[in-house]
């Protein structure tokens, strides 16, 4: 948000440049304060002499030339927000947005409650504890309330009741993350304004959710996920929203909802996000939920109880991007009308019970990024692709657990352009219209890991616990962006192939409980990144290759073939025994089968270096000076893989004031 830019003389009113000076001067500008996504500090356009109504993201009234908005959302501020701070002297404030800051801890301070202006009041994401101040209910103008994502908040019972109940103009609150376990879910029936919007992720609500709430008459939307100890069945609230204005709807990640998802839903003609994934729900998938509507974008009903079949009938035309029913019993096969799924971006049915043979008509979907069928019941052979654009967005392919033969499909692999080449952008996965990160559970290092967030430069081929033959193609070593490859666990023939030296971002290769044979190329030494290798199990033989990543990698990386010798394995080669590359393996001319899954490594930690890596995790963490992974391997790092994504605050050496 820019100020006024007119050409006038000073606009700007003297105190209100006093203030915002003053205010600039208690805080320091320091880069982890911010996501690094949005980092933009404003303040540093804020000079003596000059007019504030120009400054970045300041917003002047034209006649008065008294401040009414202030948007340093991602400036980088640092420091404590004191009560007497000269934030509070602004009084004419109408939208105020702080977010994505760092005031180290500071409370919320009860002078907030003394901006009676103020329509927008956005705090998220910025790092304040302790109580919410009843203040708040004070600005009765409020139309924006967004105190999510700080640290440990909490808003207790009587607060939170003036809130709703004064707060008659509002629309929009949004209290993720604020704790709020005291506050019993039935207050919600208290509210007295017509939200459109309605936030209370992991609030740590507890009980049954009402069964009718008046103020959600105008809702568009609905996310109370994760909320472990809330109660209750779908659809909530007995649907008393408007249903022809419902857009998002969200109620995952372990809420206690159970009994079957009702067709009522279907009802909900404005949709775009159903999100009722992680809960206890049973019974069938409605029918209908495959073409009631034509704006729906996600449907996301992964890791529940449900049974039967997939939908059997897609609407042509749909809108659907991101299909998740993950960790069900469904049964049957892929249907299909599935064909008319032509925006679809994200599949996932892993960990079912579906039949079949592998999804040919899949492989039309132009826009398919994700593609997991592992842990099912397909079988038969994966033969060539059926166009010539197949599978050609794919960054990751996982048909891992089933019963898949013959040899492994080169055609696809050939096809996998988006593999060819690294993504610098680095952005994650997502329908933008409405803000929702794509998520999705893959074996990744040995770990089963729901990765939250999916980042575009995350690819990753699993074809393992199959029935595979023949060798592994030389083309695979065209697949640049490659960061993961597992072919574990089939019977794969014919030499490792040199091409995988290629890959140069590649961070876990397991090839184990193969037939393979010959020697380790010398190549895979100079994969940098390399955090992972399991080549166990195989007759593979000659010196194991020195150096780098190689030098961190212990037995069980190479254990059960008896031919190899090296200092990893605690036998010595022959003098004469030197390392020569194996000859090329003819490229496979039969299009077959694609991945696999279920790492049945003995051991999660076996094939890692001496640490575990800085390189890939969850949310697909990027550093910003990106070293070999031999080296980083020197240091152990413990990650929390399900991060919410905020950069850990450290040390502030360095950091320079405004």
């Amino acid at each position: 948000m820019r100020g006024y830019a007119g050409s006038f003389p000073q606009l700007c009113a003297r105190d209100q440049s006093i203030h915002l000076l003053q205010f600039k001067e208690s805080f320091l500008i320091d880069p982890s304060a911010s996501f690094e996504y949005c980092e933009n500090p404003k303040t540093e356009s804020w000079k003596e002499g000059t007019d504030c109504c120009l400054w970045d993201g300041v917003t002047c009234d034209i006649k008065s030339g008294q401040v009414i908005g202030l948007d340093l959302a991602c400036s980088m501020l640092y420091g404590t927000l004191h009560s007497n701070s000269t934030l509070f002297s602004l009084h004419h404030l109408q939208k105020l947005d702080l977010s994505y800051n760092d005031f180290n801890l500071s409370h919320i301070s009860s002078q907030f409650g003394h901006f009676s202006s103020l329509t927008h009041l956005n705090l998220n994401y910025s790092d304040f504890t302790g109580l919410v101040p009843s203040q708040i209910s004070h600005l009765s103008k409020l139309v924006s309330l967004d105190l999510s994502y700080n640290n440990k908040l909490a808003l207790e019972p009587i607060p939170f009741n003036k809130l709703v109940q004064n707060l008659t103009k509002l629309r929009e609150l949004h209290l993720s993350e604020v704790d709020m376990s005291l506050v019993v879910p039935s207050s919600l029936m208290n509210l007295s304004s017509p939200l459109s919007s309605l936030q209370l992720v992991d609030c740590g609500f507890q009980g049954k959710l009402p069964s009718n709430v008046p103020g959600l008459s105008n809702l568009q939307l609905l996310d109370l996920s994760e909320n472990i100890d809330l109660t209750g069945s779908f659809p909530p609230f007995n649907f008393s929203f408007n249903q022809e204005k419902l857009i998002v709807l969200k109620l995952a990640s372990n809420n206690k909802l159970t009994g079957e998802i009702s067709s009522s839903a279907c009802k909900l003609t404005a949709l775009q996000v159903l999100d009722l994934s992680n809960n206890s729900l049973s019974g069938f998938i409605p029918q209908c939920l495959g073409n009631f509507s034509s704006s729906l974008s996600v449907l996301h009903l992964g890791m529940n109880d449900l049974q039967g079949t997939i939908l059997s009938r897609f609407l042509v035309g749909n809108n659907l991007r991101y299909l998740n029913l993950n960790g069900n019993e469904l049964e049957g096969e892929i249907p299909p009308s599935m064909i008319n799924c032509t925006q679809l971006e994200v599949l996932d049915l892993g960990f079912n019970k579906i039949k079949g043979k592998f999804p040919y008509f899949l492989d039309t979907l132009q826009e398919l990024q994700v593609l997991v069928l592992k842990s099912n019941e397909l079988h038969g052979f994966v033969k060539g692709p059926t166009t010539n654009y197949a599978f050609s967005k794919l960054r990751i392919f996982d048909i891992s657990s089933n019963n898949f033969s013959g040899p492994l499909p080169t055609g696809y692999f050939n096809g996998l352009e988006a593999m060819k080449t690294l993504d610098q952008d680095m952005i994650y996965m997502k329908v933008r219209n409405i803000s929702y990160d794509y998520s999705v559970k893959l074996t990744w290092k040995g770990l089963e890991i729901e990765f939250a967030k999916i980042r575009s430069t995350l690819a990753s081929i699993d074809l393992s616990h199959n029935s595979f033959i023949g060798e592994i193609p030389e083309s695979i070593g065209k697949l640049k962006a490659l960061k993961q490859l597992n072919f574990s666990h089939n019977s794969l023939t014919g030499y490792i192939q040199p091409s995988l030296g290629n890959l140069a971002n590649l961070e876990s290769l397991d090839l184990s409980s193969n037939l393979l044979t010959g020697r380790i190329p010398m190549q895979l030494a100079d994969l940098t990144f390399l955090s992972v290798l399991n080549l166990s199990h195989n007759q593979l033989e000659g010196p194991i290759p020195k150096g780098k990543q190689f030098n961190t990698f212990n037995k069980g990386s190479f254990e059960g073939n008896s031919g190899l010798c090296g200092f990893q394995i605690s036998k010595e080669c022959n003098r004469g025994e030197t390392q020569q590359p194996p000859p090329s393996n003819s490229e496979e001319g039969d299009d077959s089968s694609l991945f696999g899954d279920g790492f049945g490594w003995k051991a999660v930690v076996m094939g890692y270096g001496c640490g575990f890596v800085l390189g890939a995790t969850v949310g697909y963490i990027v550093f910003r000076t990106r070293k070999p992974a031999w080296f980083v391997r020197m240091v152990e790092v413990q990650w929390n893989l399900k991060t919410k994504g905020r950069k850990k605050k450290a040390h502030r050496n360095g950091a320079r004031r405004n």
